[in-house]
């Protein structure tokens, strides 16, 4: 089956996230005197993660809406209680300092302009139009996609089949004709596989390497791969593991 279309994540897929993230918040923290010593600012900074992790999990299960995950991640870093005017003032000074680092990995404009005229591009994320439609305009893709769908205007999240299905509906195409590509082995992967597209996983790092993966997805360690792998599709079908 001919792959027609390519569906995005963004964060840690297109743009890179985890080193915006790291470098807005130490340069945040030091900036409101919050760094205690040498060795704070990688405790924070891990401890600011996995917070993150948990209050995104929190608004995937649609147990609270996008700005309250935001807020509560705030209060529950800096173990205070806030008003959420405070809360959205303390978040806002980091978003500032965090936008200054937004940058994409260096293997997006290679694989977009390969692909520009041999597949249709629309984006998925996990997180809200406002942030996402925003961030790839600065970061100059914007018009690269014809579609882009985040879950806090769907109502669905990753890695439920509707969020993928919505946006192969939104291409008007099956979604065996569409590839998703994630940085998630099993929000990303295993759901788009699920859902039935095409799943290709970006793993950069090599970091889950040890760990088995999920059944369905192609795993790839750099978006250069990913022509090959559409293309070996088209010819042969999908295969059954992992390249």
């Amino acid at each position: 089956m001919v792959i027609r279309a390519v569906v995005w994540d963004v964060d840690d897929t297109l743009f890179d996230y985890t080193t915006a993230d790291r470098e807005g918040m130490r340069t945040h923290l030091t900036a409101e005197g919050l760094l205690a010593g040498p060795g704070s600012a990688d405790e924070a900074l891990a401890r600011w993660r996995r917070i993150t992790e948990a209050q995104w999990a929190r608004f995937a299960a649609g147990e609270v809406d996008f700005v309250t995950q935001r807020r509560d991640r705030t209060r529950v870093f800096l173990e205070r209680e806030m008003t959420d005017d405070e809360a959205d003032a303390w978040f806002r000074r980091y978003v500032t300092h965090y936008e200054s680092a937004w940058s994409l990995f260096p293997d997006v404009l290679p694989v977009l302009d390969a692909l520009a005229d041999s597949h249709r591009h629309a984006v998925l994320s996990n997180s809200s139009l406002h942030v996402q439609d925003r961030k790839l305009r600065v970061l100059g893709v914007h018009d690269r996609f014809e579609a882009i769908l985040c879950a806090a205007e769907l109502g669905v999240s990753k890695p439920e089949p509707g969020a993928f299905l919505a946006a192969c509906e939104a291409l008007e195409l099956p979604p065996r004709q569409v590839a998703y590509v994630g940085d998630h082995p099993e929000i990303d992967g295993r759901g788009a596989a699920d859902a039935g597209l095409l799943s290709v996983w970006i793993d950069r790092s090599g970091s889950l390497a040890a760990v088995e993966p999920p059944e369905g997805p192609r795993r790839i360690a750099s978006l250069a791969e990913l022509p090959a792998v559409l293309g070996a599709h088209t010819r042969f079908g999908a295969p059954s593991s992992f390249g």
